[in-house]
């Protein structure tokens, strides 16, 4: 089973972007991360994966309204990360999904 790259600034824009708050990014993350455990768990069926990528993107769009709370929003620079993080991890594990079909669910 491989690991994921622990040198790999997951929502690197994000991070580095003052108009994201930090607990927000972290919730965002949160929501990745299982994706991630279950990559590194060996998963490689595309319809178990994809169904974790649509939980995963699901529960990022339910942090929307969180974010407008804070004077910010899923907007350009954060959807180009988390689609930027979400295809790296995808080749990291060698998972053959196009990106747009990952994030599918998103309404951001």
């Amino acid at each position: 089973m491989k690991k994921f790259d622990e040198s790999y600034v997951l929502l690197k824009d994000m991070v580095e972007d003052d108009y994201y708050p930090k607990f927000l990014v972290e919730k965002v993350k949160d929501c990745i991360t299982p994706v991630i455990a279950l990559l590194e768990s060996g998963e490689t069926d595309k319809e178990v994966i994809q169904a974790k990528l649509d939980e995963m993107t699901l529960a990022i769009n339910d942090l929307q309204e969180e974010f407008d709370e804070n004077d910010s929003e899923i907007e350009t620079v954060a959807r180009d990360s988390i689609g930027v993080t979400v295809g790296y991890i995808l080749d990291w594990f060698g998972i053959d999904i196009d990106v747009e079909d990952a994030i599918g669910e998103r309404d951001w």
